[in-house]
């Protein structure tokens, strides 16, 4: 590491302010502050003087994620082998598997979306910010692991320009872009992205069938996997979606760290809860979804995993406390409804999380609108 640092110190005059790289300076200095602490401090306007910057907020989050992913890596593994006689079922054969299909997908997704950031750094002269670390690698553990590349690769592209760039850049969007690039995929490639063969990879073996719980109840087929394999983990779906409890070691990271909020976490239980536990009780002899037993909705599909990581983004969710109550309840009610009530779209989730997105900026303003009004209310009138 000294080696580098004192190579990157060399070249460094010809990225700064008058040198013959200075239009490059945005890339430079985001390499730079990417591989060591920056070693410089605001030197104008009010600012808070802490350690923790937004490299570390988001190095944190890709650090909760890792559980989920390694998980998943193995999951991959033990979908496609445990249905193949003969296969070698050992951990090191199932988790590099896994890894291969899944490498490919995080190196996709960090190339093009990296290399747009940079651009945009570039083109507008600022510096490059680390926002795309979490997303980069939120897009590959939402997606099918069987995806086509550079469908993944359109969806990135989708994302950063049209969910982000487009509002100014990381801090001003008001999409979580990670769940832009799913819902782009969704209505783009619609037919990679849902039915039989979305998930286990190679399908071509006869019998391999890789429709996820949600897809199998929503199309009428009853489900055999226990409450224990749901909460574990031992079922298809997406990367990171499968395993409630490492989803659940990282919510614990992120929650321990104060990058979370609590408030968004539980809201969306308890709406979801609330409205998947009605349903049990009116019942249906045509839906099953509306019968599934409401705390296994918790467990399936990317519920858990949107609820710890997408949700609870800090830029596109609500930002007062109350707000947030509100915010998650929502997003929790609308989760259950859209798996529900749309045959077409089991996973409520993701158009959940997007739509609350959308409106909580409203929120947070009628919240702050009421504060106002109830502060005014105590004021006494003045005596003359």
């Amino acid at each position: 590491m000294k080696f580098l640092r004192k190579n990157l110190d060399k070249v460094k005059p010809l990225f700064e302010k008058g040198g013959k790289y200075e239009k490059f300076a945005p890339a430079f200095f985001g390499i730079d502050t990417l591989l060591f602490v920056p070693n410089h401090t605001t030197k104008t306007g009010a600012h808070i003087r802490d350690a923790v910057d937004l490299k570390r907020v988001m190095i944190t989050v890709v650090i909760a994620l890792l559980p989920a992913l390694f998980f998943g890596m193995w999951n991959i593994g033990y979908q496609y082998f445990s249905q193949i006689a003969g296969s070698d079922m050992s951990f090191m054969a199932l988790f590099g598997y896994g890894a291969l299909k899944m490498l490919p997908m995080i190196i996709v997704s960090y190339g093009v979306g990296l290399g747009i950031e940079f651009a945009f750094a570039i083109y507008r002269g600022h510096e490059v910010n680390e926002g795309y670390l979490v997303t980069g690698l939120l897009i590959p553990m939402i997606m099918p692991i069987d995806l086509p590349l550079w469908m993944l690769a359109v969806s990135v592209v989708f994302a950063v320009i049209i969910g982000k760039e487009a509002f100014g850049g990381t801090g001003m969007n008001i999409l979580n872009p990670a769940l832009v690039a799913r819902a782009f995929a969704l209505f783009s490639y619609t037919g990679f992205m849902s039915g039989d063969q979305v998930w286990i990879t190679d399908a071509k073996v006869d019998g391999l069938s890789g429709e996820t719980i949600l897809g199998t109840l929503a199309l009428g087929k009853e489900t055999s996997t226990s409450v224990f394999d749901m909460f574990m983990g031992y079922m298809p779906g997406s990367i990171g979606e499968t395993s409630v409890l490492f989803i659940l070691i990282g919510a614990i990271i992120l929650l321990f760290t104060g990058i979370a909020s609590w408030r968004i976490m539980l809201s969306s239980v308890l709406g979801a809860s609330l409205v998947a536990f009605l349903f049990n009780a009116v019942g249906s002899e045509t839906n099953d979804l509306i019968n599934f037993p409401w705390y296994q909705h918790l467990l399936v599909g990317g519920f858990a995993f949107g609820m710890v990581f997408m949700a609870t983004d800090p830029v596109s969710s609500a930002q007062t406390n109350k707000g947030k109550w509100i915010y998650g309840f929502l997003i929790g009610v609308f989760s259950i409804l859209i798996r529900v009530v749309n045959p077409t779209l089991p996973e409520g989730v993701m158009m959940a999380i997007l739509l609350m997105n959308v409106f909580a900026p409203t929120i947070d303003h009628y919240v702050i609108q009421g504060n106002i009004k109830r502060r005014q209310k105590r004021l006494k009138p003045q005596k003359a």
